[in-house]
């Protein structure tokens, strides 16, 4: 039995605080937690089930903070999130039999992508634009694609879901903030339902994480909410750029 030591739960639950501040913002979480979790011993599959668990809490308490502030109606996104649930389940149980090896490969070209868009694009603020894609035709295709993507390896999940309400549904980058966290919460859930048939959950170690993921993404979805894209696009470009270097230094 995986068992921890009081340093290293601390070490765990301080990333948590962290994974949940940014994520609550620019998604990306994962790039603190699982390399932490597999840090300190945790088996690659259990640490993707468990980072699961404790994720679901950072993008429930964002989803929230930033419905109560006014910047997201979460009933109306009830539809959508099913079928991101849907997207991440179908995700998690591909995840041992596709060969995820060339999503890998090309994932960190598209968060520099995601990165160098939000960084350059001229006129990225908090108004709303013109939409690209009705929003049915958006929940049913981009939406459960991504929760699928989240399910089957997961980083960076949060930065495309935002990437698509900015540049295809046309939102604003607090508003778009604001609606990918209800998506990432159904798919975190999704995907942990998958994982749950092929792998074993540390709920206790989770559960504990998602503690202090909730003050993490609390903290940092109230700052963006008061602050919106000033806040949101640094922090984005940075987590987004962070996260594919991370990812080329470990896959390639």
């Amino acid at each position: 039995m995986f068992q921890v030591s009081a340093e290293l739960l601390m070490l765990l639950l301080a990333a948590g605080f962290v994974a949940g501040f940014v994520d609550s913002i620019a998604g990306g979480g994962g790039l603190i937690t699982v390399p932490v979790l597999l840090l300190a011993g945790v088996p690659p599959i259990t640490a993707l089930a468990t980072n699961k668990i404790q994720g679901l809490f950072g993008a429930g308490m964002a989803a929230i903070t930033y419905a109560r502030a006014g910047h997201v109606n979460l009933r109306r996104q009830i539809r959508p999130a099913i079928l991101a649930f849907f997207g991440a389940v179908l995700g998690a149980l591909l995840a041992s039999t596709l060969p995820t090896d060339v999503i890998r490969l090309g994932l960190p070209i598209l968060l520099i992508g995601v990165a160098v868009f939000f960084a350059l694009k001229p006129g990225l603020d908090d108004v709303d634009k013109q939409e690209r894609l009705s929003p049915f035709v958006f929940s049913l295709t981009f939406v459960p694609a991504i929760g699928l993507y989240d399910g089957l390896l997961g980083p960076g999940a949060g930065a495309f879901y935002m990437l698509g309400f900015v540049s295809l549904a046309g939102y604003g980058i607090l508003r778009a903030t604001a609606h990918t966290k209800l998506l990432n919460f159904a798919s975190n859930v999704g995907g942990l339902a998958g994982f749950m048939l092929v792998a074993s959950p540390l709920w206790a170690l989770g559960l504990a994480m998602g503690v202090a993921q909730i003050a993490g993404a609390y903290v940092g979805s109230t700052l963006a909410s008061r602050i919106g894209s000033k806040l949101i696009k640094p922090v984005l470009v940075i987590a987004s750029t962070a996260l594919a270097i991370k990812l080329m230094t470990a896959w390639f």
